[in-house]
């Protein structure tokens, strides 16, 4: 890992569904609370903070009992916007608990595609770094089929950190890194420590979906790693399941994936 990464002033941390909830897609609720300390510790610490959170449809689909994340579109947007206000009653009381104010953003891809709306979005964020709040952002699936059917939100926090204009990117993910074949099959899988640049190799090496209740998988994160390149940030893949790993990962501690330039310096 680089040790200058521990100078970034702007994080962007995405958490998957798959970190923030049990297999049967009930909420981690320790896991939550660990997950707004650590944030609350980087604001305390001077840092900007977005999360990007996943999670409002599988956690809709449980609070209304049905088996699995749903197929149908309508049904979809039904359990975004169940779960959606039950993920943030739960992230603000457990923010509360450490005196941080949070907001929350819902975005599509039209505020990332039209300028006046990606201004506006962009000063929104900028007021509430000015204001100590770490914003909340998730996409939202109450009204647009897009985000829905064809996007996910590693996509979005690779766009959110484009939009802030990030120092880096931090996936929280149920694996480790990035390998160069899928360690849930193969024991022998070897993780890619560095990616300077994702290539047709590396993207070869993206596996498939995760759980019944998340959405995406390590291709959508390559993806991520790709719009990165484009704007400069740095990007890490890690495990979720200790939150904590975001301190080490700004300590310089070879953890997950890292994805930029070797000689990243930060802004």
């Amino acid at each position: 890992m680089i040790n200058a990464i521990g100078q970034c002033k702007r994080i962007v941390v995405k958490v998957g569904t798959a970190t923030i909830t049990y297999p049967n897609g009930s909420l981690n609720l320790k896991r939550m609370e660990e997950l707004a300390w650590v944030l609350t510790d980087l604001r305390n610490r001077g840092m900007d903070v977005v999360l990007v959170t996943s999670g409002a449809i599988g956690v809709g689909a449980v609070r209304m009992s049905m088996e699995s994340r749903p197929t149908v579109t309508k049904e979809k947007q039904a359990a975004a916007a169940v779960g959606q206000a039950v993920l943030m009653q739960i992230y603000h009381n457990f923010f509360d608990r450490y005196n941080q104010n949070v907001a929350q953003i819902l975005l599509t891809k039209e505020e990332m595609g039209k300028a006046e709306r990606y201004t506006n979005t962009h000063n929104t964020f900028e007021t509430l770094f000015e204001m100590g709040v770490i914003p909340i952002v998730n996409a939202n699936d109450t009204i647009s089929t897009y985000e829905i059917e064809f996007s996910d939100n590693d996509r979005l926090s690779a766009m959110v950190a484009e939009v802030v204009e990030a120092d880096l990117l931090v996936l929280l993910t149920d694996i480790d890194a990035l390998y160069d074949q899928n360690p849930k099959e193969y024991p022998d899988a070897k993780r890619i420590a560095y990616v300077e640049k994702v290539t047709d190799e590396i993207e070869q090496m993206a596996g498939g979906k995760g759980s019944a209740f998340s959405v995406g998988g390590m291709q959508t994160k390559l993806e991520a790693a790709k719009i990165c390149e484009k704007t400069g940030a740095a990007m890490v893949i890690a495990n979720g399941a200790d939150p904590k790993v975001i301190h080490q990962i700004l300590e310089g501690a070879d953890v997950g994936t890292y994805f930029g330039k070797k000689r990243w310096q930060g802004k």
